[in-house]
Order: structure tokens, then C-alpha cells, then sequence
């Protein structure tokens, strides 16, 4: 495996870049304010990503984007984590990248630079809530020109906002994946799931009796190779997301062990707090040095190229310290707290839910550790 590690000056721009717009659009008043909205995010600050470019970002300058990799969302992402701040970027960013990967000419001129200009997309993977499931019960059947779909999709992200759903489906007994527009789909057809994380937003969406064109079908024989890289990268992107609130996390136990006194002390001045404390900075510096070691990796690849093993155990390495992080962070947090830690006002309960949620997406850690023994051990 590749020990590379760099942090190139323009990752630097983004991120410092980033993480002012973040702290700026998103204060944790602004967070608990769309926790009950429909959509989860404020449209406005969308329109300003989009003016940042940063949805164009991993798309080619040929489709209209900026060209400068998948690597180059990690900065945002851990920038979004730091300020919980959720929009439809990282689904979007998926479905980009399986068109890149996967899609003939026409799919991607057509699409690609719609999805660069901020139209909203995401893939629809799960047929359940397993991850590890090799197969799909979300069947297709082609009838001359046209492909009728059958079956659902669990946790979209983002379903209620998307106008167009790459769907991973069986066609001829071989996996496939589909180009659904959401006027496509019937009215009824997105039902949104009740998540811990209430930051997040995600739906089952119904694709029966669905009929599209058959030109919308993506290149089948890329297919599977696609849907791996899929995971992968959602992974990563996953991880810096954890990464980041982790550092939230942290911030926000600092603070209240800096101003909460107990028997006449400051609580921070209690080894048995600062022992834990200092265990998250730890695993927050390993996740950050994994997620910016995976950014390296993807930005030295080439655009739309299928990722190697050493990307793949980069991604997942990423995945399984992050969120392990991140689920510490949220523990000690709440618990540090005491009794008002369990308390639906405190701040400590976001970043828990976060990591319950970050944990089951793309994977658990323990999902992505199964897999790595099987790429180091077999290669030792």
C-alpha cells in the first residue's frame, strides 16, 4: 500500500475557503432551525455552493466543471461535518461521478453539466439496510426501446430534492444501472424516512412500474466496477464528514470543561476527563491523516478511472477511523455533560445522532475492517 501523504496548497485554499463559509452559513442556531424543515437545508446557501462551483468540482472542465478531482471534496466535506451543515453536494456528487464513470457520450453531455450547474441528483443503491449485500431485488425488464423497473429503494439521500436518481437494478441477471428522472417517477412514489440523525434526509422511493427509455441505461459492462467505486467514495466522503464534526465534537467538550466547575474546580482539571478528551484529539488527528491520504490518492487518479487497491484500502481505512472518532467523540460528549448531556437542548446530542447515522452509512467500521483483512492479509 501507498504511504503517500501531501496537502497541496490548493487543498489548503479550499479548506480555509470552506470552513469560513461554514461557520458563517451554518451556527448551530441555524442547524436546529431546519432540523423540522422538509428539506433539511436552506436553499439559499445552496445557491451560494453552487456559486462557489463547488458541486463542478470533481467534474472534468470538458462537462462544464472545474476539473480538479474527487479528492478536492474532502476539504468541504470535513468542513460541512464541522458545521453539521447538510445539502444535497455529496449525492450529487455520487451520481456525477457514476455518470462519469459509466455513462455513454450523450449521458454525460447531457447530464454532467447540469449536475455541475447545481442540479440536485443522487444514486439509489439499498434495497434494505445492509451494505454488504452483493445482490439487488430492484428488477428491470426491456421491451424494445423502453426498461420497466420493479422493486424500491431504501435511504436515498436527499430523494425529496433530486431530479434525477441513478438506480442500481438486475437486468438479464446482471447488474445495471439506471438513469431515472424524477418526473418519471409517480406522485407518490418518495416516502421519507424518520432518521436519528435529523440533520439528514433520506426516502424510500418506489420505482414500480417505472418505464424509461432504453438509452437511459448506463454502460452495463461498467456496472459493477461502478458500484464499487460508489461505495468507496461514499465512504470517504462519509469519513471526512465524521472527521470534521469530530472536531466539533471536541470544540464543543472544551468549552464546557473549561467553564463547568464541580466541587469548586474547573471539570477539566479532572484526569479522568482529560485522559478521554485527549483520546479524541488522537483518533481525530488518525482520521484526519487517513481522509487526506485517500484525497491524495483519488486526485493523483484519473478522471472516471476505476480505483486500485490501494485506493480502496485508503477509503476504507478512512471510513473505519472516522466514524470510530466520531462515535467516541459523541459518547464522551454527552456524557461528560451529565444529566443535561441527555437532554434533546443540548448540543452534545447532534453529534451522536451524527455518529449513529455516519456509522451505518456506506458501511459500518466493522463492515470496512472485514474487508481490509481480506486486502492486507491476502497480499502479505
Amino acid at each position: 500500500m501507498s504511504n503517500e501523504l501531501s496537502f497541496s496548497d490548493e487543498q489548503a485554499m479550499i479548506l480555509d475557503s470552506a470552513r469560513e463559509f461554514c461557520r458563517e452559513k451554518s451556527p448551530v442556531s441555524a442547524v436546529r432551525a431546519l432540523l423540522d424543515s422538509e428539506s433539511g437545508f436552506d436553499s439559499a446557501t445552496w445557491e451560494e455552493m453552487v456559486a462557489l462551483g463547488w458541486p463542478s468540482l470533481a467534474v472534468p472542465e470538458e462537462y462544464g466543471g472545474a476539473g480538479l478531482g474527487f479528492g478536492s471534496i474532502v476539504p468541504i466535506a470535513e468542513s460541512m461535518g464541522r458545521a453539521l451543515l447538510s445539502t444535497p453536494l455529496f449525492s450529487t456528487t455520487l451520481a456525477a461521478q457514476a455518470i462519469l464513470r459509466a455513462g455513454r457520450p450523450g449521458h454525460k453531455e447531457q447530464w454532467l453539466s447540469q449536475l455541475a450547474a447545481g442540479t440536485p441528483a443522487t444514486v439509489a443503491l439499498l434495497d434494505g439496510g445492509d451494505w454488504g449485500v452483493e445482490n439487488t431485488s430492484c428488477a428491470a425488464t426491456r421491451d424494445g426501446d423502453n426498461i420497466t423497473l420493479s422493486g424500491e429503494k431504501w435511504f436515498v439521500a436527499d430523494a425529496g430534492v433530486a431530479q434525477v436518481f441513478v438506480v442500481w437494478c438486475e437486468l438479464g441477471g446482471e447488474s445495471a444501472l439506471l438513469l431515472v428522472e424524477r418526473d418519471q417517477l409517480a406522485a407518490d412514489a418518495i416516502k421519507p424516512h424518520t432518521l436519528l440523525d435529523e440533520t439528514k434526509r433520506a426516502a424510500r422511493v418506489s420505482f414500480e412500474g417505472v418505464s424509461v427509455a432504453a438509452g437511459q441505461l448506463l454502460d452495463a459492462g461498467k456496472a459493477d466496477a461502478v458500484l464499487r467505486d460508489l461505495r468507496l467514495l461514499g465512504s470517504l466522503l462519509v469519513a471526512a464528514e465524521a472527521t470534521g464534526s469530530t472536531g466539533a465534537c471536541l470544540d464543543t467538550v472544551v468549552d464546557y470543561l473549561k467553564t463547568r466547575k464541580q466541587f469548586g474546580k474547573l471539570i477539566g482539571s479532572y484526569q479522568a476527563l482529560k485522559h478521554p478528551t485527549v483520546d479524541v484529539l488522537c483518533k481525530l488527528d488518525a482520521a484526519r491523516s487517513l481522509i487526506y491520504h485517500a484525497a491524495t490518492l483519488l486526485e493523483e487518479a484519473a478522471a472516471g478511472a476505476e480505483l486500485d487497491r490501494d485506493a480502496e484500502v485508503a477509503c476504507r481505512m478512512a471510513k473505519a477511523q472516522a466514524v470510530d472518532a466520531l462515535t467516541f467523540a459523541g459518547d464522551r460528549a454527552v456524557q461528560f455533560h451529565g444529566g443535561m448531556g441527555f437532554t434533546y437542548e443540548c448540543d452534545a446530542q447532534l453529534y451522536i445522532r451524527r455518529a449513529q447515522y455516519s456509522q451505518q452509512q456506506f458501511g459500518d467500521a466493522w463492515h470496512h475492517r472485514t474487508r481490509l483483512a481480506t486486502l492486507l492479509l491476502d497480499a502479505a
